[in-house]
């Protein structure tokens, strides 16, 4: 059913959520998992050029670093995936690469937030399902580290 699966992930709780489930759900189908984590750019912050240039560098690889911990657990899992690093807003980014890599299906943390964040910063999940041609599952199922070692120990055995 599912064969290009893209998982969005930023390294908060939610997004670790979303790996866990969707890399599962990945292996279940014996999918391909598309890792993306976006760059917000700081924009409007009152810092030199250089401040801003070392600020997005620092910013960049982290993010990297966070992708590379996610190939980390897919490799565990036995995945075939491979990974994006995109610079904006997250919704448009996630969006796009969804459309570009013909996903089949959009995995996204959720991060409660009040009437006043939603309004401020919009909805990521509502933007990307208005935006891609395929289904979107917020992930919400917490899997404790105990839980999904054991699943990585049972890709491992095989």
């Amino acid at each position: 059913m599912y064969k290009r699966i893209l998982l969005a992930y930023d390294g908060s709780r939610e997004g670790l959520v979303a790996l866990r489930e969707g890399a599962l759900l990945a292996k279940s189908h014996g999918a391909k998992v598309f890792l993306l984590s976006v760059v917000r750019p700081t924009a409007g912050l009152p810092m030199g050029e250089v401040v801003y240039t070392d600020t997005m560098s620092d910013q960049i690889e982290g993010y990297q670093a966070l992708l590379n911990a996610g190939l980390a657990v897919a490799k565990q899992l036995g995945l075939d995936s491979t990974s994006k690093l995109a610079m904006g807003e997250p919704a448009p980014q996630i969006g796009a690469y969804a459309n570009e890599i013909g996903a089949d299906l959009v995995v996204l943390g959720h991060r409660r937030q009040n009437a006043l964040e939603r309004w401020w910063s919009g909805g990521t999940g509502a933007y990307v399902s208005d935006h891609v041609k395929c289904s979107v599952l917020i992930a919400s199922r917490a899997i404790s580290d105990a839980d999904f070692q054991a699943e990585i120990d049972k890709a491992k055995a095989g």
